[in-house]
């Protein structure tokens, strides 16, 4: 099975993943995701946890071959601009692509706030979450909104991306281990 990156309408992913759901009971063998974050949104003082896509204007469909018929009629589906990098030559995601998005897709349709907490340099040390792996990519952290912005690089292009963190105090740092997560990074 490949997977293909599609150019979408922002804020249309939605409606565009049911009518490829629906495509999918006419006995085409295609999977459409759609990676979701949760972020801490402050409103009229209220904190508030909100839904915000990981690629914006994105889906990625799980595809075991895209043959032309299927692309003509996916490309006919209202909302869809083009599959990357072009609609003549539609190439499935690969090596640090590919693994990025199994990196979102692992922590399920949204993915949580990842469990941080702050060393005697203030670094940031992530114990769990999407932030994990990703720690390198770190380009700037808001202890105040809890969020931590991070560069990721997809089909030549690089964006940056706000992913929420829950700060865990480092006296409760020993109940991960505990729990077996023994994997602490800095």
């Amino acid at each position: 099975m490949d997977y293909y990156a599609v150019q979408v309408k922002t804020g249309k992913e939605p409606e565009l993943l049911k009518k490829i759901r629906k495509l999918n009971e006419e006995n085409h063998e295609i999977q459409a995701y759609f990676p979701r974050r949760v972020l801490y949104i402050k409103k009229k003082g209220i904190r508030q946890k909100v839904d915000a896509p990981v690629f914006p204007g994105y889906i990625f469909l799980e595809i075991d071959d895209l043959s032309l018929p299927l692309c003509w009629q996916l490309r006919k589906t209202p909302n869809f601009y083009h599959f990357l990098p072009n609609n003549q030559n539609p190439l499935p995601l690969v090596d640090n692509d590919l693994s990025l998005l199994h990196h979102f897709l692992s922590f399920g349709e949204v993915t949580a706030p990842s469990k941080v907490y702050f060393d005697a340099n203030s670094r940031i040390c992530v114990i769990d979450g999407a932030l994990k792996g990703l720690e390198g990519k770190i380009i700037k952290v808001d202890r105040r909104k809890q969020r931590a912005k991070v560069l990721l690089d997809m089909y030549t292009d690089s964006f940056p991306i706000d992913l929420a963190f829950d700060v865990i105090e480092p006296a409760a740092v020993g109940s991960y281990k505990l729990e077996g997560r023994d994997d602490i990074s800095n």
